[in-house]
């Protein structure tokens, strides 16, 4: 019934008025009732003693009981309304303020003295409801020859008792309802919105990832929590999207090489390519191989990226890889009239890396630079030291990217239009390759590109140390 936390939390709350109010009417109840009576008895027998003393000094063991004597005790009675007895030793009533007992002797009388030691009850069975006696002795010659006795009606204890208690419950009963206020706040701020994150959590459970939770949020733990669970919702949209687009990508760079490779060798096979042709036809079936080698090679190296495995770091002259990979590309800038223009800020620049993931690196980009270049253009390679960081830059006058393409150009086996038309060879992995190295250096890589102007990419290094 109370699987809810809300249900729970108002069952407590429920309760916990509840246990509140009784336990005011269990222990409240008894302590300001025995609080009264130890009150109300200490007041009385402050004022007997005094009275006591005033009898003893009116020759009252001589029997001597005078008028003012007695208007004096029927005053005191009136002002504390009690009623007040004096009695010889043996408990004979002499004077009584309410004129009720007078000549009366108590049955068992038995005093006591002491403002602890006062009674309640009927008194003996003297009175048929409940009073609060005190009793406090007339000596003379430090021995008692009477008593001075006060009794008080324990019902004006209980009113008084009960008067408390009602602003007590009162008191009780406000704050009781002005903490609605803070189970409103709870319901409004709390409870409602985790309820909507609850809901959304339940939609994403069962693979709706476009819920949304449709609330404004402020700046605390819940909204913090909300907008957290929208932002993993829309991270695993993407990543499903992109894994769909992966695997169609996957299939696709993978069926093209595969067909051609079965279409050759089916037409050798058949026949139907001449005999003298087939040299050239098994050209072509190592080249789609060796397409789909570097297509399995840049798929280990990314999946190899992605384990975090650890760089084997280094000092080494970045101007020095940039010399032997422009030296290892001449073949491929003859064929279109390119030229690569080096701008180095010293003759040696030591950078701290991983040496052949950084190889990787200016091969990828070097690469791609040739291929999207126009013809009879120049490739600008450049480095140069700003504080701690080394930063490589690899520029082209090629054919650019669209803009609608700059940041799509890190998706793995992404190719814009563009690139598909002029490099049919490419696997879409290089540049995803090229990030992957440079963050787990902990550096960054940027593009800069203007559509058929030209693209720079360029990154940093860690200066060495030595």
């Amino acid at each position: 019934m109370f699987r809810s936390i809300y249900s729970r939390f108002i069952l407590g709350y429920v309760l916990f008025g509840l246990v509140s109010f009784l336990a005011i009417a269990l222990f409240a109840d008894k302590m300001t009732y025995n609080y009264l009576v130890r009150q109300k008895a200490s007041a009385l027998y402050d004022e007997a003693i005094y009275m006591s003393q005033s009898f003893e000094e009116n020759s009252y063991y001589k029997g001597d009981i005078n008028a003012s004597v007695s208007g004096d005790m029927r005053m005191v009675a009136n002002f504390f309304d009690a009623t007040i007895w004096l009695t010889n030793s043996e408990g004979r009533i002499i004077l009584d303020s309410s004129d009720q007992f007078t000549k009366e002797t108590i049955p068992g009388f038995d005093p006591a003295s002491g403002p602890d030691n006062y009674l309640t009850g009927f008194y003996h069975n003297m009175f048929s409801t409940d009073t609060l006696s005190v009793e406090v002795s007339i000596n003379h010659n430090y021995s008692p020859i009477g008593y001075l006795i006060m009794h008080y009606p324990v019902s004006e204890v209980m009113s008084s008792k009960n008067q408390i208690l009602n602003i007590i419950y009162i008191s009780a009963s406000i704050i009781f309802v002005l903490s609605l206020i803070i189970l409103l706040v709870f319901t409004y701020y709390v409870y409602l919105p985790m309820r909507r994150i609850t809901t959304a959590a339940t939609e994403y459970a069962s693979g709706n990832l476009n819920y949304k939770i449709g609330q404004h949020f402020t700046n605390d733990e819940v909204g913090t929590l909300a907008r957290t669970l929208e932002m993993m919702a829309d991270d695993l949209s993407n990543s499903e999207k992109y894994q769909r687009d992966f695997i169609a990508n996957v299939s696709h760079d993978f069926r093209s090489p595969l067909t051609s490779i079965k279409g050759y060798l089916e037409a050798i096979l058949d026949g139907t390519i001449p005999q003298e042709k087939s040299p050239d036809y098994i050209k072509r079936i190592i080249s789609e191989t060796e397409r789909l080698s570097k297509l399995t090679e840049g798929m280990l190296t990314l999946n190899s990226m992605d384990r975090k495995t650890t760089l084997n770091c280094t000092d080494f002259d970045i101007n020095r890889v940039i010399r032997n990979i422009c030296n290892s590309n001449e073949n491929a800038c003859r064929l279109k009239d390119i030229n690569f223009e080096l701008t180095f800020e010293r003759e040696e620049e030591m950078v701290y890396a991983d040496y052949q993931k950084i190889q990787q690196v200016m091969y990828n980009l070097v690469d791609n630079a040739i291929k999207f270049s126009n013809k009879s253009s120049a490739i600008y390679i450049s480095t140069r030291q700003k504080g701690k960081k080394i930063f490589i830059s690899v520029k082209d006058n090629g054919i650019g990217i669209p803009k609608d393409s700059i940041k799509k150009i890190w998706d793995r086996f992404y190719k814009s239009d563009s690139s598909r038309g002029r490099d049919k060879t490419g696997t879409g992995l290089g540049l995803s390759i090229v990030r992957e190295i440079v963050q787990a250096h902990n550096e960054t890589i940027d593009v800069v590109s203007t559509e058929g102007v030209g693209t720079e990419f360029t990154f940093s290094l860690p200066v060495s140390a030595d």
